[in-house]
């Protein structure tokens, strides 16, 4: 199966130099992408377009392709094609048919060709051709230039011929790893999981940072949510995901400052221990998801305020957004459903908060506070490749046992998303499945019946280790993790 990839439309436009640098790092990226997936795809092409080729149309491997595809960022457009030396125009009209002679039965359509290099012929001259010649052997109901139900779409590159067979829209935005990386203050909410998928959409390498208030359930929905949007649209580079343990400070800002002020005191002192993990890793740039007044600690006088203690850039994507669209957004990148899950830590809940903090009277709250907490809550950190998440769980020996074959009397768990579990159902008569998406394990798993084995299974194998993991962790010692 063969793939062409169109380059997001702003690389184009760059001097030659950066065009080559930029489409260089998109063939890397999608060579070591695909790689994972099947040693034998290959990527070539360089100026124009790039070609994916699978080799193999086994269904499920070319689904995984596309995917793929879809979720790396600097591609415009994936089309699928069928890829022949040019004929003659009975020999294009011969190449079209096998792949629309049903999908234009009864239905409108029109023909688009673009051509690159020489020919006796228009562009024109061949949509005319072809689209008298599917009229006549489609049954198609009529050509619609403006409206049509289907479009024919073929490309002519010299002397090669591309009929288009289907097409999607790709990610957009540049190479990922071709823009300078940032830190992402990530909660497992809603917001937060959106924001930094749109720094990873744009290209930008986005490491993940996490401030513990108490909690081990947050903390293991928060690795989950950061490692879904890693494997999904950032994998050909390895990001880190930093754990700050805040509870000490928490209680400092709970029994010391004013409960008006209490949001923007920690919002500060996040920023403060946020400045020195990025200064740390030769980061430059913070990411939040705060939007405007969507909360009282966001309103532009406390956002001001909130900044003041860095100088370093702190980018806001959802600055300007409606919840609801960020709600939409989740739902279509696939964090939705289990960013509704994340169980909220609501420490710090102000009476009155105050929605225009005076910088003088935050600097006399933050003045009971005693400073070196920072410190200590920075210099305990724990920072974990975002690929390993599930080898450090307090130093205790949690690392499940892996298997490739299913014991008898063990129920194996399908624990990956719903959209990969509808893509490729997990179904066998050698062993019993339950299907119960990762969000939902930690409820479900107690009501199991506790005699049996469970074996956790995700396509690549991260999701279900990290949660085979904690539940060991939290005495199940019946689970392990399934990998065939």
């Amino acid at each position: 199966m063969l793939f062409v990839i169109r380059f997001f439309p702003e690389i184009t436009i760059k001097t030659r130099p950066v065009r080559q640098r930029l489409i260089k790092a998109l063939r890397r990226n999608l060579r070591i992408l695909m790689g994972r997936v099947d040693s034998r795809i290959s990527v070539t092409g360089d100026w124009d377009i790039l070609e994916v080729e699978t080799h193999s149309d086994d269904e499920n491997l070319v689904a995984q392709v596309i995917d793929m595809l879809r979720d790396t960022s600097g591609i415009s457009l994936i089309s699928q094609v069928s890829k022949r030396p040019l004929p003659d125009f009975d020999g294009i009209l011969a190449e079209v048919l096998p792949f629309y002679r049903e999908r234009l039965q009864g239905r409108s359509f029109a023909v688009r060709s673009k051509r690159q290099g020489k020919h006796d012929f228009s562009s024109m001259d061949l949509e005319r051709f072809l689209g008298a010649a599917l009229m006549r052997e489609t049954g198609a109901s009529k050509v619609d230039l403006r409206q049509p139900d289907v479009t024919v779409r073929l490309e002519i590159r010299q002397q090669t011929l591309y009929v288009v067979t289907h097409q999607w829209r790709g990610l957009g935005g540049y190479p990922m790893g071709t823009q300078e990386p940032v830190l992402s203050l990530i909660s497992g909410g809603f917001d937060s999981a959106v924001s930094s998928y749109l720094f990873m959409r744009r290209g930008i390498q986005t490491h993940f940072l996490f401030f513990n208030l108490g909690g081990k359930e947050h903390e293991l929905a928060v690795k989950e949510v950061a490692l879904y949007l890693w494997m999904r649209f950032g994998s050909s580079h390895r990001v880190k995901f930093v754990s700050v343990p805040f509870e000490p400070l928490l209680s400092e800002i709970l029994s010391k400052v004013d409960t008006g002020h209490m949001g923007v005191v920690l919002k500060r002192m996040m920023i403060r221990a946020a400045d020195q993990v990025a200064r740390d890793m030769k980061l430059s740039a913070l990411v939040t998801g705060e939007c405007v007044a969507q909360v009282a600690s966001q309103t532009l006088p406390n956002l001001n305020v909130i900044d003041q203690v860095t100088d370093m850039l702190v980018l806001r994507p959802l600055i300007v957004t409606d919840k609801q669209d960020i709600i939409d957004m989740a739902r279509r990148i696939g964090t939705e459903e289990f960013s509704a899950q994340v169980p909220e830590y609501c420490g710090v809940i102000s009476v009155r908060p105050t929605t225009h903090a005076k910088v003088h009277r935050v600097i006399e709250e933050e003045a009971r506070i005693d400073s070196a907490l920072v410190d200590a809550a920075v210099a305990a950190r724990e920072v974990q490749m975002i690929d390993r998440v599930v080898e450090v769980l307090e130093h205790r020996d949690v690392e499940p046992e892996q298997m490739t074959h299913v014991p008898a009397g063990a129920v194996v768990i399908d624990i990956r998303h719903p959209n990969e579990q509808e893509r490729a159902p997990l179904s066998t008569d050698d062993y019993d499945v339950a299907v119960v998406p990762f969000y939902q394990l930690g409820t479900r798993f107690a009501t199991m019946d506790a005699s049996r084995q469970y074996l956790l299974y995700c396509d690549k194998g991260m999701m279900s280790r990290l949660h085979a993991s904690h539940l060991k962790d939290a005495g199940y010692l019946n689970v392990a993790v399934y990998r065939p």
